[in-house]
């Protein structure tokens, strides 16, 4: 059997609002709520009269009532969020994978509207948007101060139709604007082929509704159970992640029994285990996973799990650190919000939020991503930074520039193959 001893040697893009989703309909008002909170909502209370009787111009309560609400959750983290019944749709359309736009992954860092990651095969990955740019204005509209659901519903359109942003980039002495024309962003969440004969290829951009049963049909076509496939490497590189409960059923497919992830909150609904169950699963042949700064939330669970149960060897640079769940939680009046309910921690107890996860083999230094602990208002890390730092072996291949993916697929499928070749030697021996 393949099991990756991590003693032997040590060796990841993202609208922070893609994040372990689950959806969750709760009772808004709990029994448990302080007296204290009651006395301050009459502050507010107090303070809608004032606004609506004395502000310059007319305002609608619901418009006061939803911006109190934003605000609110804006200041706890940076992926809790309101969410107007527009925007609420929005999201449930993003999830299933199609939207009209230009396809980036945008999060806030330092109060500026910051590109994550440009999605693979999009108009903005076309356009050369890269993954650090500030966008200064979207058309004539400057984004300081402006949330992600407005920045995402100013880029949103049909097909077709021409948007200009303004982009800062290190090494530009002003802003230079990028003029994009929409198209249908149909996020094709799994990509695959054969490298070598025996040795496949799986890449999962994201992961949403169909992603399970997508990296089924890939590992089927490239003979995972009659005994074609040899060794796996499964690109995880700049998944901002996605579904939770996807991400936990693609681990699955490598892993017999144990844990693959467990959540932790502060009410007792919210923890959560997730288990590996036996059927389903496919043969115990090597499996290397590819990472790097972009490789977050969904992403770092399946890393997570496989590198904790010995399953697989994960391969790339550090991950992006996004610990949390978000749960979406719909309103009585058609908006809902996203709120930040636990956190989620590897089969060995680690969390990973505001560390990510560490590679066993570390190949390259790449430009730098923006990581969660980065954004402001992020939860802060639990414990040490990354453990068992004395326990493993570096292997650490240096600066590699901008070939680094190239070869980081590269070195994945030469110690792929290395293992073939040591296995042999040894039985040769024996």
């Amino acid at each position: 059997m393949f099991r990756y001893k991590r003693n032997m040697v040590r060796w990841i893009a993202l609208v922070v609002g893609t994040v372990g989703v689950l959806f969750w309909a709760i009772s808004p008002i709990g029994s448990t709520v302080p007296p204290q909170t009651y006395e301050k909502l009459k502050i507010f209370t107090d303070v809608v009269s004032i606004v609506q009787r004395n502000y310059a111009e007319d305002v609608e309560s619901e418009e006061i009532i939803y911006s109190a609400i934003r605000g609110m959750l804006q200041g706890l983290d940076p992926h809790s969020s309101f969410m107007t019944p527009e925007n609420y749709k929005e999201m449930q359309v993003e999830t299933r994978g199609s939207f009209g736009g230009i396809g980036i992954e945008i999060g806030i860092r330092d109060e500026m509207l910051t590109v994550i990651a440009p999605l693979e095969d999009t108009p903005a990955f076309r356009a050369g948007i890269k993954a650090g740019d500030k966008i200064i204005k979207i058309e004539d509209k400057f984004t300081k101060g402006m949330t992600l659901f407005d920045a995402v519903k100013l880029m949103r359109g049909k097909r077709g139709t021409d948007i200009t942003i303004s982009i800062m980039r290190k090494g530009f002495k002003n802003p230079q604007p990028y003029t994009i024309t929409r198209d249908v962003i149909k996020i094709k969440s799994v990509k695959f082929r054969e490298l070598e004969d025996g040795f496949g290829y799986i890449r999962i951009a994201q992961f949403k509704e169909k992603t399970s049963s997508e990296v089924e049909e890939a590992l089927k076509k490239l003979g995972s159970r009659d005994g074609r496939l040899k060794g796996l490497i499964l690109d995880l590189r700049n998944d901002p992640g996605g579904l939770l409960t996807k991400a936990v059923e693609v681990a699955d497919k490598f892993l017999t029994s144990g844990l693959i992830v467990y959540t932790k909150g502060r009410v007792v609904n919210q923890d959560m285990k997730f288990e590996a169950k036996e059927e389903g699963t496919h043969p115990d042949y090597p499996v290397i996973v590819l990472v790097n700064g972009g490789s977050a939330s969904a992403s770092e669970i399946v890393a997570g799990a496989l590198q904790d149960q010995n399953r697989a060897i994960i391969l790339g640079t550090q991950t992006f650190g996004k610990g949390s769940v978000q749960t979406i939680i719909p309103l009585s009046d058609g908006t809902a919000i996203k709120l930040t309910t636990s956190k989620y921690y590897t089969p060995s107890g680690k969390a990973i939020q505001a560390k990510g996860i560490e590679p066993d083999i570390i190949v390259g230094e790449e430009i730098r991503h923006i990581k969660e602990k980065d954004l402001a208002g992020h939860l802060e890390a639990e414990g040490k930074d990354l453990d068992e730092h004395k326990k493993k072996i570096r292997v650490n291949e240096g600066s590699l520039g901008k070939d680094v993916e190239d070869i980081q697929l590269k070195r994945a499928l030469d110690y792929l193959k290395s293992w073939y070749i040591f296995k042999g030697t040894v039985s040769k021996l024996m």
